[in-house]
């Protein structure tokens, strides 16, 4: 998304599809859509690049790089 902006995309907003990885009807748990992964054996998070950087965006209000 930075590189969109940065290339003139008029990015307005952004949606979190999910915190966590969800069950997708059509790829089981296959296609992983949260910003935080979960390890489905031990039930451990881990939070995803992409999840860092919109904690990053919503601490500063806007996207940092």
């Amino acid at each position: 998304m930075q590189s969109a902006i940065e290339n003139g995309a008029p990015l307005a907003d952004y949606v979190v599809w999910s915190l966590t990885d969800i069950l997708e009807w059509a790829k089981g748990y296959a296609k992983r859509f949260g910003i935080v992964s979960i390890d489905f054996e031990t039930q451990k998070p881990t939070i995803k690049a992409s999840g860092r950087w919109f904690g990053d965006v919503v601490c500063s209000k806007g996207p940092t790089e």
